[in-house]
């Protein structure tokens, strides 16, 4: 589990791998085919990891949807912060 930990801190595309090498049958079970996960792993790493953590046959409900919804904040928040801290690279030269 402290391991799993660590991997999140190291990214949630770190994770994501480590953690269907793991336990390939849980990601079986949270998704019918190889698309959703692999479309998750490229723009939604946060939001699949959850997704896989909370639904492990597909079935949400009641908490389920509150920790899916901070999977979707934190991927949306990372993406917005990667706009905003870029801000100033580009020189506004006219």
């Amino acid at each position: 589990m402290c391991l799993f930990f660590i991997l999140l801190f190291a990214g949630p595309r770190v994770a994501i791998l480590f953690w269907w090498l793991i336990d390939p049958g849980r990601w079986d079970n949270a998704f019918d085919g190889f698309i959703w996960p692999a479309l998750g792993f490229l723009f939604l790493p946060w939001t699949t990891l959850m997704f896989v953590s909370v639904a492990p046959f597909g079935n949400l409900a009641g908490w389920d949807w509150f920790w899916l919804g901070l999977g979707v904040l934190a991927d949306f928040s990372s993406y917005a912060s990667g706009g905003y801290n870029n801000r100033n690279r580009i020189s506004a030269s006219y």
